[in-house]
């Protein structure tokens, strides 16, 4: 009996499908075609520890509308985490200044904090319940994957934090952007934001939008 189980057991293990890496990694090759799945992978004979290694030390320029930046180490500017299924960026935040309300579309976040205070926070998409908290250094909050979040710089002083997302490319948007920074008709912005006349034109022509 015990022989015929041993059997069984390597009959399906070997029958079954291998989902296990059939290579080490996969650095971006930013020479050869982008495809749906990402970049297409460098020559392993061409790849350098270089390619494994990114610099998130030097502040992003916050000297801008929102007063804060995002130093992205995705697939695009870090081609070691192409396909490796993450990614990391760096946040600056400046005194008053604000990440609008934002997604992406592709990627779980996790944040932490290691200068300052970041009053941060998403809301669900069952509910709308907002998940609201001040945090400082040492902390850390997740982010689910397409669901609108925010930081907000929450002291005195410029805040910095670190992120990671479980996509090379989590994707981007910005939902004050994205509905004043087009050419969208005001009307329709108007109809489906239920502002009005005024606060639309005062928002496109602040946020560079037109129509």
């Amino acid at each position: 009996m015990f022989h015929f189980f041993l059997l069984a057991l390597f009959f399906i293990s070997s029958s079954s499908p291998s989902h296990g890496a059939v290579q080490d990694f996969c650095v971006a090759d930013y020479k050869a075609p982008e495809g749906p799945a990402g970049y297409s992978c460098k020559t392993p004979s061409k790849v350098t520890v270089d390619d494994f290694v990114f610099n998130l030390g030097t502040p992003g320029n916050t000297s801008n509308i929102i007063k804060a930046a995002v130093t992205p180490a995705f697939a695009a500017q870090f081609p070691g985490v192409n396909g490796l299924g993450i990614s990391l960026g760096r946040l600056d935040i400046a005194v008053d200044g604000v990440v609008p309300l934002h997604t992406h579309p592709g990627a779980s976040e996790v944040l932490v904090v290691v200068q300052g205070t970041i009053c941060a926070g998403f809301i669900s998409s069952t509910a709308n319940t907002v998940y609201l908290q001040t945090l400082k250094k040492g902390d850390i909050m997740v982010f689910p994957q397409g669901l609108l979040h925010f930081q907000v710089n929450g002291g005195g002083n410029a805040a910095i934090a670190f992120v990671s997302f479980s996509s090379p490319v989590p994707g981007l948007q910005i939902v004050d952007f994205a509905l004043f920074a087009n050419n969208l008709p005001s009307a329709l912005v108007e109809k489906t934001t239920f502002l009005d006349d005024a606060q639309v034109k005062k928002l496109k022509a602040v946020l560079g939008g037109t129509g």
